[in-house]
């Protein structure tokens, strides 16, 4: 059987048309349930939390006292090296079981809102269907913020505290 190249690029074009209606139904399918409130979280390992059967964050108590003393000592005017160095010396490991601690990931977890019983949806975004490429959303599309999504960790004192120390003002 012998197809001409024109039939192959027709072929090629079509299944790239698919993928991409493909493509902008999955993303119109999350953004509705981001819309109505229902949070989409992507990750499977988060520490201090686990994911409950009905896809609500729940705190793991162990976890939920490193995250706590990651906040203090933060607050006490250490830096995520300090931090990083202090768990470590503590034979304290990533929720992934590691011992030797990333200062970004540290740095991260001083951010992030879901500690506080928030999630914010769709930080991130897909660009481009064809390669995955994800890029940081800062307004290019709406995020959603959902409150009281799960029990918090930190209370929202010492949260704007540190959001305060990084130079990030009130959430």
């Amino acid at each position: 059987m012998n197809i001409s190249n024109s039939m192959i690029d027709q072929l090629a074009a079509l299944d790239q048309a698919e993928s991409h209606f493909r493509s902008e139904n999955i993303k119109f399918g999350i953004r509705h349930r981001m819309k109505s409130g229902k949070t989409v979280l992507n990750h499977t390992q988060f520490l201090g939390y686990t994911k409950g059967p009905d896809g609500v964050l729940q705190v793991v108590p162990e976890e939920a006292e490193i995250v706590r003393k990651i906040f203090e000592l933060y607050i006490q005017g250490n830096g995520v090296r300090k931090i990083k160095r202090y768990l470590e010396e503590h034979g304290i490991k990533t929720v992934t079981g590691k011992t030797e601690w990333s200062t970004s990931t540290i740095d991260r977890m001083l951010s992030n809102e879901k500690y506080i019983g928030e999630v914010r949806m769709q930080k991130a975004f897909t660009s481009d269907f064809l390669t995955g490429r994800r890029e940081k959303n800062i307004g290019q599309l709406v995020s959603y913020l959902v409150e009281n999504a799960h029990e918090p960790i930190i209370d929202r004192e010492t949260f704007e505290l540190v959001q305060g120390k990084k130079g990030k003002g009130n959430v």
